[in-house]
This record gives structure tokens, sequence and C-alpha cells, in this order.
């Protein structure tokens, strides 16, 4: 991802413990390295990469509470926002948002805590229904919607929109 976008690493120090803490469960180790190199913001001015601490729209910490408390506030049903999965809730199963594109694509982590380190990625594009399993890293995912034209409905390599990265803004809080 480095090379692909040209970034300098910013070697962001995150205290990981405490993250997964509140989630019971560790996060995936690239995940990791790719929010300490890049931190939370937009590649190629459209896919969005949640982190910690860059204000409320690019943490995914926050954005996932929010998530939570909606997917088990009764007054809005039975229905997940996720369905048929639910929201990631501690010792349990289900999803946890650490991208989307600004065409509404939503990029989760299937965490089940009795299967900790096990993260296969759950993509759902805006126009295709329906979520797509991928067995595959979050860089590795990350890497193919932006570099493989080939990798749909998720690939953007032939919008020709550049592999760059905007670090997401702290100040909007």
């Amino acid at each position: 991802m480095i090379e692909l976008t040209g970034w300098e690493p910013l070697g962001i120090s995150v205290d990981w413990a405490a993250i997964e803490g509140e989630l019971g469960v560790p996060l995936p180790a690239d995940y990791k390295e790719l929010y300490e190199v890049f931190g939370g913001g937009v590649f190629s001015d459209s896919v969005y990469f949640l982190g910690r601490d860059e204000g409320v729209s690019f943490d995914f910490l926050t954005q996932w509470r929010v998530s939570l408390s909606v997917d088990q506030d009764s007054k809005f049903g039975d229905v997940s926002a996720v369905d048929p999965y639910a929201v990631y809730a501690p010792g349990g199963k289900g999803l946890v948002e650490w991208g989307s594109t600004e065409w509404a694509d939503e990029y989760c982590w299937l965490i089940d805590a009795e299967r900790p380190g096990d993260y296969p990625v759950l993509a759902r594009a805006h126009d295709v229904g329906g979520w797509h399993r991928c067995d595959i890293s979050t860089s590795e995912f990350l890497y193919r919607v932006l570099a493989d034209a080939d990798f749909q409905p998720f690939g953007i390599a032939q919008y020709d929109l550049g592999t760059t990265f905007t670090p997401g803004s702290g100040d909007d809080e």
C-alpha cells in the first residue's frame, strides 16, 4: 500500500490494548499496521479507511459504538442494518465496519469472539445487494479495491482515480 500510494509512513502510536479491551478481541495485525502507517482517511478520493482519533468521521470505535447502540435498540425492531448479520457486540459474533466508499459500499470484518484472529472481510456493494465474503486480509482487500480493476464489484482501478491518500481531519468533533 505504501508503494501503491507513494505515502510516507506516519508511525502513529496507538494504545491497541485499550481498543482491543473494549472490543474484547484483538484486531487484525495488518489493519493495525495499515493504521500506524496511514491513519484514518481517504484513498483515491473515494475509499474511506476508518482509524482512531481522526475525528468522528474516521474513528472506527465511535462508528462501531453508534452502530451497536442502534442495532441493539428495540424501537427499531429486530432488523439489523447489516442484516442477515448483527453488529458485533463484545463476546459475540457480528460485523465491525473498517471502511466504506463515497457511493455507500461497506467493508467490515466478521468477528467471532470464539475465533479470535479469524476475520474475513465482508463487503457489500451499494448496487449489487448482499454481502460478499472475502477470505483475505484487510490490506489485501484494500489493495485489490484500489489496484485490481477485475476485483468486482469492488475494484475501482478502472475509473482511473489515482492511488492517493488524504488523511482524515481530527477537528470535526
